[in-house]
């Protein structure tokens, strides 16, 4: 048999278009409401990135990741963060077994090793166990005894967090906070929101989802569909504008505002700028092109910023949020069309 015909460009942003909008229907099959939350989840995966989720208990956090790995394919673990847990616990230990009539230490992977890693409640963890997750965040492996252990791609992190109860957690601190794409804010439903959740959950109808790609499959799709978000084309003005953004949150820079110089600390690191050109790439993309437009950027704005900057007791005795200060910098800025 021959190969495979080539696609032609636009052929391959049609069929990211179908795989995102059939991966987002057969979400909100199971999910009510976050679509947006949805919508910033698969970006992420596709940028190569990984998500910070925060909001209450029982709003579906755990289940819309477990779903969305079950609608892409991929292998999926959770990990439940406590202050006992063991950064063996998570990354696996050498077991001592049995082999052919010897014994020897035969390496026992532990849940970090899954396609979609669930990390529930990372703030009750210790800071010893937290620091465990960042070497497989940013290096994509782990190490073990000396010993290196890859992770198979596509690989991503969805941790949450629980912004109401602090007793007992340890906050994660900024090089763990840089190290995530986004950052979402998972709110209550709305009350047909709630209507619709209730029928759902306590009827006798139940909701599965269906793969969008076979197992076997599914990594390799995705990797070539992230292959694809990096060809998109970021113009001179737009990476211009990403750069005056970027500068404009940064304190006792030129470009600062007397807001950003009062409230905060210190603005966000060269990661910032990746993520709003990553996910930039992934709107452009859904919106059927191949460059990166202003708005795109400004969409990605609030999720990819928001916990990069890092505010001071002032802006937090004010109730001065990070959101307030983006949206004060961006429309200081003056764009130019491309």
């Amino acid at each position: 048999m021959g190969a495979a015909p080539q696609q032609s460009p636009d052929q391959r942003v049609a069929e990211f278009r179908r795989v995102f909008a059939r991966a987002m229907n057969e979400v909100e099959r199971v999910i009510v409401g976050h679509q947006e939350v949805v919508k910033k989840l698969l970006t992420a995966l596709f940028c190569g990135g990984h998500v910070l989720i925060e909001g209450v208990p029982g709003l579906g956090k755990t289940l819309m990741v477990k779903t969305t790995s079950e609608v892409l394919g991929l292998s999926f673990k959770r990990i439940q963060f406590t202050p006992d847990l063991m950064p063996a616990d998570i990354i696996g230990t050498q077991v001592l077994t049995e082999v052919n009539g010897h014994r020897e230490f035969v390496f026992k992977p532990g849940p970090i090793f899954a396609h979609v890693v669930l990390g529930d409640e990372i703030n009750r963890a210790t800071p010893k166990t937290q620091s465990a997750v960042l070497e497989a965040m940013e290096e994509r492996q782990v190490t073990v005894f000396g010993q290196t252990y890859r992770l198979d791609p596509p690989y991503i992190v969805l941790a949450t967090q629980n912004p109401i109860e602090l007793e007992g957690t340890y906050p994660l601190p900024e090089a763990q906070m840089d190290r995530f794409l986004f950052k979402v804010i998972m709110g209550s439903p709305k009350p047909d929101e709630l209507r619709e959740i209730l029928n759902r959950t306590t009827g006798s109808t139940a909701y599965k989802v269906q793969s969008i790609f076979e197992p076997a499959t599914a990594p390799k799709k995705i990797e070539e569909l992230k292959a694809l978000v990096r060809e998109v084309i970021v113009s001179e003005p737009v990476e211009r504008y990403i750069i005056s953004l970027i500068t404009a949150c940064t304190p006792n820079s030129q470009a600062a505002s007397p807001e950003i110089s009062q409230y905060l600390r210190f603005g966000p690191s060269p990661r910032g700028a990746q993520a709003l050109i990553m996910c930039g790439k992934v709107n452009a993309l859904l919106d059927g092109r191949v460059s990166v437009s202003f708005e795109d950027i400004d969409d990605a704005m609030v999720p990819a910023l928001r916990h990069r900057l890092l505010r001071n007791f002032q802006a937090e005795a004010e109730n001065v949020t990070a959101e307030n200060l983006l949206e004060q910098a961006r429309k200081r800025l003056k764009r130019h069309p491309a």
